[in-house]
């Protein structure tokens, strides 16, 4: 019998088209119903089924093996409890709570149900590869949910038409696009991916995400990420290292990390340390390590081979007057000087003489080029700083536009990703390679990450450091990836955020709020919930019926995910609010008390001022929570209580954008730190460093100090939400 898939183009239902291909099932496809519509089998004698467990059980019904479902009556019972239960992995919200269940319980079995395959296993299989993104940098890591990835990767190994169904319709999901024929803004390039076996209709799909690099041979691709040792890793450094990344596994390639360490000025061994730390961090695999200043001997072998050959000349024009010349096409009056003047000259620069120490080397291209960066720029310059790698052997330095073309070729790099600020100098680039005889090097470009109202110049976020506008380069401010990790970012947001970008070459300036949307949806399903009442005007209510004798009981930390543990609440006769809360309350009104039950506030106390001193009250514990319009979250009136110092941070510059002719200095953001001081449950006395949890009614936090003593408080960092707007403006 003739069976018709019909789904919507923008959400072909994975899991029936795996299941199909595994249970032999020969379907035809028709993606023509409109968006947001139900699957559905049209069999050739009209007859029709919908939903996709439908399609599913179906399929597990007349596959030729009986294990997809119905083994027995028990297991297709199992195997319904387990579909029910993975639509968890639909909601963005709870996909990290499910897959910490999913590896805890693939822990100790192969599959899902039983010994076998089944239709539980191909819809979970189908729901993570349908993420796309997140799943795939989950799954690449490999730190977390090794039990799921290993799940995974063996059922994608076991069935290679798993791989065919992802590949040609992952991608799909969510796009809008048709499943057939190819969209006007695909790139030409890009891979055609064909769907064959037991489907009666070749699908031709192409992922509108994928990029392909420009003459890119599997095996044989070599990259590099050269960050310059002048600072720590930012967000915007983090994008060319992901794409980097990304690319370096598509095709199997190799991904080298290059310091182009060639301004000893700027440069330290603590921002190598930390590059390498950060890279690390954003887990980053690759395949050596190299700096710049290795190749400094070949380096000054070719700038004088490129003097005897009349493409480089020493000149000793002031600086601003060369500059002016640049901008007018003058050339320089030292352009034609003679090889053996200039060789002479050359010599004075190495032994960094007072006469060396006037000189620069500049390429001789074409001072008339409209292309400004082809106007004889500059290949070397006296520096008599020390190297911090080679201390002071050396008294001249490349030029990054120098060094890069040649070590790049050398190292045998096949594509160089370049930010489309370098847009300009790709022409010198090309033009410098062929001057010194080397193998080209493909270019790529991609467009620099901007984001609103943040400063990404090392020049500029120094100036903070060294004018102790923040405490370090780690500080919660600052757009460094060790900043924004302690801020209480998790890194599968910020790779997910910038893989979902892609390589586009579109200059844009991004939202921070769209990061810490993506962030949410990571913490908050699995950090565990804690009470704080802010210290100034805290209020106690009095409730007279209320226990004599303390009394405990365990609960757990997070009451959807078992694996943020349990923490012990103490109820007691007094206890603690705050005073907003305090002052909201009307006498004789009914509240919520949160994880207790409700309360009838029966007298409140104030002082001459009118402000809300004490409250007097009695449970009502059958009280009706529906009922009530005030939730409160409380603290019981013990010795236990820790206390909180929570951080509030705002951006430290007041405008979206600076412009290139603004100075920075004038709309720097006078406040941009807030302390409060609160108390704290007795449970976050086991608060580790690093901790990411939910403050009832207050929002995420991230513990930055954890408890060491009653007399010092637990420093806590606000995570933003992607929602709130700032509260120190």
């Amino acid at each position: 019998m003739e069976i018709k898939l019909l789904f919507a183009a923008d959400n072909p239902p994975l899991s029936v088209i795996s299941a199909s291909k595994i249970a032999g099932i020969s379907l035809t496809f028709d993606p023509s119903l409109q968006s947001g519509s139900i699957p559905q089998f049209v069999f050739s004698n009209k007859l029709k089924l919908h939903g996709v467990f439908v399609l599913l059980r179906y399929i597990g019904r007349v596959a030729s093996s009986s294990t997809l479902y119905e083994k027995d009556a028990f297991q297709a019972g199992q195997v319904d409890e387990w579909l029910e239960y993975l639509s968890i992995l639909e909601k963005g919200s709870e996909f990290e709570a499910g897959c910490s269940y999913l590896d805890t319980y693939l822990s100790t079995n192969t599959f899902l149900v039983g010994h076998d395959v089944s239709i539980a296993d191909i819809y979970l299989w189908a729901a993570l590869t349908a993420t796309g993104l997140r799943w795939e940098s989950l799954r690449k890591s490999n730190k977390k949910y090794q039990n799921l990835v290993r799940w995974y990767n063996s059922l994608s190994s076991e069935y290679s038409s798993l791989n065919e169904v992802g590949q040609a319709f992952a991608a799909k999901r969510g796009s809008g696009k048709p499943v057939t024929g190819k969209s006007k803004d695909q790139d030409s390039r890009a891979d055609s991916k064909l769907v064959v076996g037991n489907t009666n209709e070749k699908v031709k799909t192409t992922s509108r995400s994928e990029v392909d690099l420009p003459e890119a041979e599997y095996g044989k691709v070599c990259l590099r990420f050269a960050p310059e040792p002048s600072g720590y890793l930012h967000i915007g450094h983090s994008k060319a290292a992901l794409l980097n990344k990304y690319f370096a596994e598509k095709y199997k390639g190799k991904l080298i990390i290059r310091f182009d360490d060639t301004n000893p000025a700027k440069e330290s061994n603590e921002f190598v340390e930390n590059l390498l730390k950060d890279i690390e961090t954003l887990d980053i695999v690759y395949d050596a390590v190299t700096y710049t200043s290795d190749y400094f001997p070949q380096l000054m072998e070719m700038v004088e081979k490129l003097i005897r050959q009349g493409k480089a000349y020493v000149d000793d024009t002031p600086r601003e007057q060369m500059q002016k010349e640049r901008m007018d096409g003058i050339d320089s009056k030292c352009r034609n000087e003679s090889v053996e003047k200039n060789l002479e000259l050359w010599k004075e620069m190495i032994a960094g003489s007072e006469r060396g120490l006037m000189c620069c080397i500049r390429g001789k291209l074409d001072m008339q080029d409209p292309n400004k960066s082809m106007r004889d720029p500059v290949y070397y310059r006296c520096n008599p700083i020390p190297h911090h790698r080679i201390g002071s052997k050396y008294k001249v330095y490349p030029t990054y536009d120098f060094a890069c073309p040649f070590v790049d070729s050398i190292e045998g790099i096949t594509h160089a990703l370049r930010s489309s600020e370098y847009h300009d100098r790709n022409a010198q680039y090309q033009r410098i390679q062929l001057d010194m005889g080397l193998r080209k090097v493909h270019l790529y470009e991609f467009s620099r990450l901007n984001m609103v109202y943040t400063l990404l110049s090392k020049r500029k976020l120094l100036w903070f450091v060294q004018n102790g506008k923040v405490d370090g380069w780690d500080d919660p401010r600052f757009p460094t990836v060790q900043g924004i990790v302690r801020r209480g970012l998790k890194i599968e947001a910020l790779i997910q955020f910038i893989l979902e970008q892609g390589a586009s070459k579109n200059l844009n300036l991004m939202e921070w709020d769209k990061l810490w949307t993506i962030n949410k949806k990571i913490i908050d399903p699995v950090c565990a919930r804690h009470t704080a009442v802010v210290e100034e005007h805290r209020v106690l209510i009095t409730l007279t019926d209320g226990p004599e004798v303390p009394f405990s009981r365990i609960i757990p930390r997070h009451k959807k995910y078992e694996g943020a543990g349990e923490k012990c609440t103490t109820f007691t006769k007094n206890i603690w609010i705050e005073y907003a809360d305090a002052k909201a309350i009307s006498a004789n009104e009914e509240v919520t008390l949160m994880d207790w039950g409700n309360a009838i506030i029966k007298e409140i106390q104030t002082d001459e001022t009118g402000h809300v001193t004490q409250l007097v009250g009695v449970l009502n514990l059958q009280g009706s929570v529906k009922t009530t319009k005030l939730k409160l979250t409380w603290l019981p009136e013990i010795d236990e209580l820790v206390k909180l110092q929570l951080m509030e941070f705002d951006y430290l510059i007041s405008k979206k954008k600076v412009e290139e002719d603004e100075d920075f200095l004038d709309v720097l953001n006078p406040v941009t730190k807030k302390e409060t001081l609160a108390i704290g449950d007795a449970n976050m006395r086991n608060l580790k460093h690093g901790e990411v949890i939910q403050l009832e009614r207050k929002g995420y936090f991230r513990c930055d100090a954890p408890f060491v003593r009653r007399s010092k408080p637990i420093v806590l960092f606000s995570i933003p939400d992607g929602r709130q707007q700032s509260v120190l403006r």
